[in-house]
């Protein structure tokens, strides 16, 4: 099973898998796919077209970390289910954050 985050130099990169349209926003846990690859599972009610599913998903990450909606975004997958987040600020403590959403 690999992890659904990566650390790096002032960041931390999250693995999330999205599910656009839902009837309301919320973190669903970790979910696995067939290759084993791990990920936070999400859902949002924004639609899937001009970006605002990724709007949503960064807006709603941010705010379940108490953090600004400026320090997470899309770094790929804009069109996909399968996304990466940025998400800038100090790794130790996002990654605590982090946990505590699962």
């Amino acid at each position: 099973m690999s992890c659904w985050f990566k650390t790096g130099d002032g960041a931390v990169d999250l693995a999330v898998r999205l599910t656009p349209s839902a009837s309301v926003d919320g973190i669903d846990g970790l979910v696995e796919d067939a290759a084993g690859v791990v990920r936070l599972k999400a859902r949002v009610r924004a639609v899937p077209e001009n970006g605002k599913a990724n709007r949503a998903i960064e807006k709603l990450i941010a705010k379940r970390l108490k953090i600004a909606k400026s320090k997470v975004r899309v770094i790929s997958g804009d069109t996909s289910r399968n996304k990466t987040l940025r998400i800038d600020g100090d790794p130790d403590d996002l990654v605590a954050a982090l946990k505590s959403l699962v």
